[in-house]
């Protein structure tokens, strides 16, 4: 039960939204989680400011996830993700925020897992 949602600063053709869905698809293992229930959201074009400046090339990443995971978890995740931007979009790590949210109640199809 992920929702990995992300603003990049960047218009993105369905080709890129299509891979870089397909690499956090394989990512979510980290958090233990499987890609079945995992719903990836993009809003491009999203401004974005850094330090008082204005970014060409930035993200934040919101993950929510059904329960939590641990602390060396979360830092491989945000490496896989700030990996992942860097491949398809050339936007350096050190213009991703990525932030977890763990969720105790998680709603889907009529009812609570």
């Amino acid at each position: 039960m992920p929702f990995i949602d992300s603003k990049v600063t960047i218009k993105l053709s369905n080709e890129k939204k299509e891979a870089i869905k397909s690499k956090l698809g394989k990512a979510v293992s980290i958090l233990g989680k499987g890609e079945t229930y995992l719903m990836v959201g993009f809003d491009d074009q999203y401004d974005l400011y850094f330090g008082g400046e204005k970014l060409e090339k930035g993200a934040y990443v919101s993950v929510s996830l059904f329960g939590n995971a641990s602390r060396e978890a979360y830092n491989q995740m945000t490496a896989a993700i700030c990996d992942i931007l860097e491949e398809e979009l050339d936007i350096p790590g050190d213009h991703v925020y990525v932030t977890y949210h763990g969720i105790k109640d998680w709603g889907f199809d009529g009812g609570l897992f």
